[in-house]
């Protein structure tokens, strides 16, 4: 049974960082691509950024292109996601999920199969 649990949430200014991580248990992590989605108040969750197994490639979203970046250790069964110049509008749960199917990155939710619970980030200006 695959678990996977993010942590490193919390409160930060607007133009400050965060990282995120995701640590995954009770699987072969470096056989899954992985993806951060987000779910602000009032809205549906939407796709944040994704890497497959190997590291390469990874794809984003347009919101965070070139301020957030997603990175994996799978000797350590973690994937991470640098957040750097964050603004009020990042402010949601932010969920980490694995797809075991293929190598192909997806950005829908229904491609991933093992959700965690979420960690919340709240960026205030």
């Amino acid at each position: 049974q695959v678990q996977l649990v993010e942590s490193g949430g919390g409160l930060v200014q607007a133009g400050g960082s965060l990282r995120l991580s995701c640590a995954a248990s009770g699987g072969t992590f470096s056989f899954a691509s992985v993806g951060w989605f987000r779910q602000a108040p009032g809205k549906g969750r939407e796709f944040v950024a994704a890497i497959s197994r190997g590291g390469s490639p990874t794809y984003y979203s347009d919101p965070v292109k070139g301020r957030f970046s997603i990175s994996r250790d799978n000797a350590k069964n973690t994937v991470y996601l640098q957040m750097n110049s964050l603004k009020p509008e990042d402010t949601a749960v932010y969920y980490c999920a694995a797809d075991y199917h293929g190598p192909v990155l997806q950005i829908r939710e229904s491609e991933y199969e093992h959700w965690g619970q979420g960690t919340q980030v709240t960026v205030s200006s």
